[in-house]
């Protein structure tokens, strides 16, 4: 059984994006970033994505560039948060 970790995902100004827990990253482009966390999908879409930092051992993940949405799965939890 996988053991579930604590995540913390923090959005600076719609333009830098930080998260704790991240398993792996799965793929990225400058318009979408694809992460693995707690064996679910996580997908940010938005404008010149960049990965910043990402560390396997620590599950640290940073990016930055126009955030438009944050989607866990298959659930609209976060999507268009913001306009």
């Amino acid at each position: 059984m996988q053991e579930i970790k604590t995540s913390i995902l923090t959005i600076e100004q719609q333009k830098r994006i930080s998260m704790t827990g991240v398993s792996s990253v799965d793929a990225f482009s400058e318009t979408e970033i694809v992460l693995t966390v707690n064996g679910t999908r996580v997908h940010i879409t938005g404008a010149h994505l960049k990965v910043l930092a990402f560390s396997e051992g620590t599950g640290n993940f940073a990016a930055s560039g126009e955030i438009v949405s944050v989607r866990y799965g298959n659930k609209n939890s976060l999507k268009k948060l913001f306009r």
